[in-house]
């Protein structure tokens, strides 16, 4: 009963496949890298063979690079199964963040030690712990998969290593957030026309905290007028000029929430305005059931939105961008008194933690107002 294998060719490497014994009836089939050309491949798979048939196991590891495996890896498993911005995400962090340091290393080399190194190097770096957290994440799913199903490695050399500490301190005060007064605010919103497209989605976000993707991604049918409800379940993404719907980032991101009469209203007339504008342009105007559109219809998309935002900045010399509505939004309401807990679920954020950690600053005088409350009543009743 001679074992059955296979080579084939995939980018510029060679692999070879093996079909094992059967599991509980289930196939057991494995591809591995056999080298950078078919003979090498060939030769592979046959010593492979040979020591499955003696020993009953396969533990050779394979001469593949940090950099072949990775590239196999991001194609075979990033681009089947994870959105396309955390494709995009993942591609940047491995050729900036990860490939500089290990990609010429064979996998089977690469021990915790040169994993933390890494971590180390980036961190002195001065890159954010969001970042490290990323670059983390993906060499932990990475190796992982390596040790199994790929079967390239025996070890995960990632599984030790640790992101290293940050001061607490670093965590964003006002400026870092970016939060915009109200007075820069009234700025803005006068010099915005109506008729810009960056009108509405500005509005928008300010009065409910939606993140950009989110804006851009808003149809009518998620505006409930009756009810005064909007409702959040798709996102748009750029992917190069095109734009994509997407689902959003999170299951708590899905949410409906309660506008106020003021963005009700302005919706209301943003609607009217949007019918007349089709009537003007006719045949020309591009029709969809998005909220944020320009004249035309053409909807608005984060790109615009970028653009827009950095055009303003220019103008105006006020240091925002396009979150800080979302930041400015909830900051205004811890500051006067919403339950830290409706305000994570209007941002959506899937942990209260969140919300709190990223308003730090405000929740520091929010513990100084508490203590006073309860200064005050001690005075009140002389105790």
């Amino acid at each position: 009963d001679f074992m059955e294998g296979s080579v084939r060719k995939k980018g510029n490497n060679w692999y070879y496949r093996l079909d094992l014994a059967y599991i509980n009836g289930e196939r057991n089939q494995i591809e591995r890298y056999g080298g950078k050309t078919k003979t090498e491949a060939l030769e592979s798979m046959r010593k492979a063979i040979y020591e499955y048939e003696t020993t009953g196991q396969l533990m050779v590891e394979s001469d593949i690079s940090v950099h072949d495996y990775f590239e196999y890896w991001y194609k075979n498993y990033v681009l089947v199964n994870l959105k396309l911005n955390t494709q995009k995400n993942y591609r940047g962090i491995l050729d900036n963040h990860i490939y500089p340091y290990i990609d010429s290393y064979k996998l089977k080399s690469v021990k915790p030690g040169t994993i933390q190194d890494l971590l180390n190097a980036e961190f002195e770096k001065g890159f954010a712990r969001q970042t490290l957290g990323i670059i983390k994440g993906i060499l932990n799913k990475g190796f992982e998969m390596a040790v199994y199903p790929y079967q390239f490695i025996k070890n995960d050399p990632s599984s030790y290593a640790k992101i290293p500490k940050y001061d607490e301190k670093e965590w964003r005060d006002r400026g870092d957030l970016k939060i915009i007064s109200m007075k820069d605010f009234k700025m803005l919103s006068t010099i915005v026309q109506p008729s810009d497209p960056y009108y509405l989605p500005m509005m928008i976000s300010f009065q409910t905290g939606l993140r950009r993707a989110e804006v851009c991604g808003l149809e009518w049918s998620d505006i409930d007028f009756e009810e005064e409800t909007l409702k959040v379940e798709r996102i748009m993404i750029n992917d190069g000029k095109k734009y994509v719907i997407g689902t959003p980032k999170t299951k708590a991101s899905y949410r409906t929430i309660l506008m106020g009469h003021t963005l009700s209203s302005l919706l209301k007339k943003m609607q009217i305005r949007q019918k007349e504008n089709k009537l003007f342009y006719g045949a020309r105007y591009i029709s969809n059931d998005f909220v944020c559109v320009k004249e035309n219809g053409s909807p608005v998309t984060p790109n615009s939105i970028k653009w827009y935002t950095a055009k303003l900045r220019k103008q105006t010399g006020i240091d925002f961008n396009f979150h800080s509505f979302r930041h400015t939004h909830a900051t205004m309401l811890l500051e006067n008194g919403a339950k830290p807990k409706e305000i994570q679920t209007r941002l959506g954020h899937s942990r209260l933690a969140t919300t709190m950690d990223t308003y730090a600053h405000v929740t520091k005088k929010m513990k100084k107002e508490t203590v006073d409350i309860f200064e005050q009543m001690l005075h009140k009743n002389d105790i």
